[in-house]
């Protein structure tokens, strides 16, 4: 097989399997008998996480305390998700106003610790907007917040330079100041849909 098609197949499969990840998870969360409500796992999804924001400070949950969070969980080398979720974000953020977007904390946090130091997060994050916060840690740190927030992620290898890509599912959740979980979106989720969400709870 030549270079190129082995690339092509590698991109197919690592797309496969965040599929695969998104719709289980979109099927753990859906309405309905079998699967649960969005208000049941709210107590199940989110909690306490100890990381480094990419102004190099340790930060808690408790950091962000009386406002509302958008967290997101991704890598700075992805090449489409991540930037189309964190570029709607953005998009949310303009569509809520100053005032009601000062209410709201978007967080990246990185499921690539050996890659994303704090320093390529600050520069990655203000290439969307400069009200996201991006979120390192230690691997066992980065670990533990990801099974807070119920987050799939692997190392997968790749050939080239890069030598590795990390599948991870997709969600934004929203997290009330009560540390619950709101409301979540995927990163397709038009910012000005996020926007009308995020602001019934505001309003609430």
């Amino acid at each position: 097989m030549s270079p190129p098609a082995r690339r092509a197949l590698i991109i197919l499969v690592v797309g496969f399997v965040t599929l695969a990840a998104t719709l289980g998870a979109l099927w753990y969360l859906r309405p309905g008998p079998v699967g649960r409500l969005v208000e049941q796992a709210g107590p199940q999804i989110g909690g306490e996480f100890q990381l480094v924001d990419h102004q190099g400070r340790r930060v808690t949950a408790a950091s962000y305390a009386g406002r509302h969070m958008l967290v997101f969980f991704g890598f700075t080398h992805c090449p489409d998700v991540c930037p189309l979720a964190l570029g709607e974000v953005s998009v949310a953020l303009d569509a809520l106003g100053p005032e009601a977007a000062a209410k709201v904390q978007p967080l990246f946090v990185s499921v690539d610790p050996e890659r994303d130091t704090p320093a390529i997060l600050k520069d990655y994050v203000a290439a969307f907007d400069d009200r996201i916060t991006g979120l390192t840690g230690t691997p066992e740190e980065i670990a533990a917040a990801a099974r807070a927030y119920r987050v799939y992620y692997k190392k997968v290898p790749v050939e080239g330079a890069l030598g590795y890509t990390m599948d991870h599912s997709a969600f934004v959740y929203l997290m009330g100041p009560d540390g619950r979980l709101e409301a979540f979106f995927t990163h397709e989720t038009k910012g000005e849909a996020m926007a009308k969400k995020i602001r019934g709870f505001l309003a609430s």
